[in-house]
């Protein structure tokens, strides 16, 4: 597993940031007007993908950026899990 692990951080520092954050905005604000449970789902999976940047950058991030991702990933599954219910 260690052998992809830099393969794929690799490739995420050739993203685009705006590319990267046009997209990102893009799936919140259709998770945000879709109805109910499509929306929710559609944060729900957002939330994966940012699960797995945390844990990829975890190690390089400072303890007040780590504390401010922490907040905006909860805060993000609350309004997923609000939109399901």
């Amino acid at each position: 597993m260690q052998p992809t692990q830099p393969a794929r951080a690799e490739r995420l520092a050739r993203v685009n940031p705006t590319r990267a954050f046009l997209g990102a905005l893009v799936i919140v604000l259709a998770g945000l007007f879709l109805p109910g449970i499509f929306g929710g789902v559609l944060l729900l999976a957002l939330a994966v993908g940012l699960i797995v940047l945390i844990r990829m950058t975890w190690a390089v991030q400072t303890p007040p950026t780590r504390l401010l991702r922490l907040v905006m990933l909860t805060a993000l599954i609350g309004i997923a899990a609000f939109k399901i219910l």
